[in-house]
C-alpha cells in the first residue's frame, strides 16, 4: 500500500473519534446552567479545544455567591447574570465529567493559565440536551484561582 493511501486510511479511520470530542453550542441544553466544581484530570490543552475530566467534589453544592459573581464582558451577547441566576447542580449523579472549554486562541486571549493535573476550580455550563451517553459539561464560565473566564467569546 502507498505511503499515502495508507496515510489517508489513518486519517479517515481517526475522523469519527475527533468529531465525537467537539461539539458545538446547538448540541447543549442552554436553558439549563450546570455548576461543577472539583479537580481536573487528564487535561488536554490543544485544539479544536480544551478538555479535561472533572472529578466533582463529593457533596457537592451550588455557592451561595454564585448568582452575584461579577462576570467579564464578552464580545458575544450573553447574559451571565442570568445564567448564573438560573444555574443548579448536575441531574445526573456520575462523579466524573468531560469538560470542554474553548479553542486555545480564546483560552489565550482571555490569558487563562493552562490548567493542571489536580488543581482545582469551578465551571458553569451546559449539558447535552437529552441527559444519555457520557456526562459532558460545555463550559460557558470557568472559574480559577479566584477569577472568572468567559468561554463563548473573546473579551470585550
Amino acid at each position: 500500500m502507498p505511503i499515502t493511501r495508507r496515510a489517508l486510511l489513518l486519517v479517515a479511520a481517526s475522523a469519527p473519534l475527533a468529531a465525537r470530542a467537539h461539539h458545538g453550542w446547538s448540541s447543549f441544553d442552554q436553558d439549563r446552567p450546570i455548576y461543577l466544581e472539583g479537580t481536573a484530570r487528564n487535561v488536554k490543552w490543544r485544539n479544536p479545544h480544551a478538555e479535561f475530566m472533572l472529578e466533582v467534589t463529593a457533596g457537592l453544592k451550588l455557592p451561595a455567591d454564585l448568582p452575584n459573581r461579577t462576570l467579564p464582558a464578552q464580545t458575544s451577547a450573553v447574559d451571565g447574570k442570568a445564567i448564573l441566576a438560573r444555574a443548579t447542580l448536575p441531574r445526573r449523579t456520575e462523579t466524573r465529567w468531560e469538560i470542554e472549554l474553548a479553542p486555545l486562541q480564546r483560552l489565550n486571549a482571555w490569558q487563562v493559565p493552562e490548567i493542571k493535573e489536580g488543581q482545582h476550580l469551578g465551571l458553569l455550563g451546559f449539558t447535552f440536551k437529552e441527559d444519555k451517553g457520557e456526562p459532558v459539561l460545555r463550559a460557558e464560565y470557568l472559574f480559577l484561582n479566584g477569577k472568572v473566564y468567559g468561554m463563548r467569546s473573546s473579551p470585550a
